[in-house]
């Protein structure tokens, strides 16, 4: 469901899938070969949302702003099942851990793994490359060539997956 909010509607690169059972309203942009899976909600009708090329936002997700604060979610991100996103900067090829919480101002730097179950404050900056991990987010370790190997991995498999439903919409059209 694609919601106009305040005379802003979405745009959505028509090489994005978008689950039929997503909400989107306002002031969102989703980029190529990006995926939106089931029962996502992204609001822009506070402030914008941009979410990068072959990014993929999981199952049940949420993601909102607070005023003159937009969500950013650059290019490559993996952001788990049920993560709450409100006002932050995900840095490319960042994975955002199941069920993790990322609050106004805080930034994930490129590269990083937030564990699932992680809560990462308002302002609090991940540095690119490690794993962080609690409640609040604390930095655990640097990220091994295995680490990165992995995330490529998921990255890969929403872009390949995202493409797959894609032509499945289309032909049900």
């Amino acid at each position: 469901m694609i919601y106009e909010y305040d005379g802003k509607k979405p745009v959505i690169d028509e090489t994005a899938y978008i689950a039929e059972d997503t909400v989107i309203t306002g002031d969102v942009t989703i980029d190529a070969e990006a995926s939106i899976w089931f029962k996502t909600v992204i609001r822009g009708d506070v402030a914008p949302v941009h979410i990068g090329k072959q990014s993929n936002v999981q199952d049940l997700c949420m993601l909102h702003q607070s005023p003159n604060m937009p969500l950013v979610i650059e290019e490559q991100v993996t952001i788990g099942h049920q993560v709450t996103l409100h006002s932050a900067i995900v840095r490319t090829k960042a994975l955002v851990g199941m069920g993790s919480i990322i609050l106004d101002g805080a930034e994930i730097g490129e590269q990083a793994f937030i564990g699932a179950g992680s809560l990462v404050p308002p302002g609090k900056k991940i540095p690119p490359r490690t794993l962080a991990f609690g409640r609040p987010a604390k930095v655990i370790r640097e990220l091994t060539e295995e680490d990165f190997k992995e995330m490529e991995r998921i990255k890969n498999s929403y872009v390949e997956k995202g493409q797959y439903y894609k032509k499945q919409q289309q032909k049900n059209e």
